[in-house]
């Protein structure tokens, strides 16, 4: 190819200065036809002009918000909607703020267990940490991306402080539920309708009234009952069936 026409033209060399970029970066772009130069040295150097600049400009604003060098060819080719690239790209970003934000409540967590219980053995602190990773990966399991950016800024906006009383909560009402059921207390009493008021409202604090937060929590805890009551003193079945009928009885009024 020859050189360019009229007009400021770039070395390579130049064009990786002001852009900030390395020749090898340049050398790259031109080899997968993403930026390549309008013209050659005679002696094989490649020439870049306004529009060359103009274009590398372009990508490097589009790699600027995370997007790949296969989806920038896309949209600089016309061949994929901007709207639909920055949509899906949108969603992958949500997915990874969640887990990074899941990843620093862990650390947070377990950085305050480890300052409050000093004398934690390393094979006991391994153990919890093993258990937490997998209360992650379940949940992962019952959730969407979607849900779980969701859940990750419910609890941002909250609080730690709210959540731990909200943790505190099921810790009193469960066994005060538990005690209920072993007294033979009737569901349809106003005791036990005030057990499952109080139930129903630490559920919605998780799922704050979204239908399918809340059918995704029920999922989970269908299918993990005896774990989550074995491992984390969760609910029982008998005191799900119990707050079920009282809520019942509660509705019916």
């Amino acid at each position: 190819m020859a050189e360019p026409g009229n007009g400021h033209v770039w070395k390579v060399g130049e064009l990786a200065t002001e852009a900030g970029l390395t020749v090898r970066t340049l050398h790259h772009y031109d080899r997968i036809g993403l930026v390549r130069p309008a013209g050659r040295t005679n002696t094989g150097h490649r020439l870049y002009i306004e529009a060359d600049v103009q274009r590398l400009y372009q990508v490097l604003a589009l790699r600027q918000l995370g997007l790949g060098l296969d989806q920038i060819a896309n949209v600089l080719a016309g061949t994929v909607a901007m709207a639909q690239v920055l949509a899906a790209h949108r969603d992958y970003l949500a997915a990874q703020v969640a887990a990074t934000q899941d990843l620093h409540a862990l650390v947070a967590a377990l950085a305050t267990t480890a300052e409050n219980r000093p004398d934690i053995s390393a094979n006991h602190f391994l153990g919890l940490i093993r258990r937490t990773v997998m209360v992650d990966d379940t949940v992962k399991q019952y959730f969407t991306q979607e849900q779980l950016a969701q859940l990750a800024q419910r609890r941002e906006e909250f609080g730690e402080l709210h959540v731990q009383q909200v943790e505190a909560g099921w810790g009193e009402l469960i066994p005060q539920v538990d005690a209920a059921i072993e007294a033979g207390l009737d569901p349809a009493s106003p005791q036990a309708r005030q057990l499952a008021e109080r139930w129903m409202g630490l559920l919605e604090q998780f799922h704050g009234g979204d239908p399918g937060l809340r059918d995704s929590l029920y999922r989970m805890q269908a299918a993990n009952a005896d774990r989550i009551q074995q491992e984390f003193r969760g609910p029982s079945s008998a005191q799900i069936e119990f707050i079920k009928a009282a809520a019942c009885t509660r509705s019916m009024r």
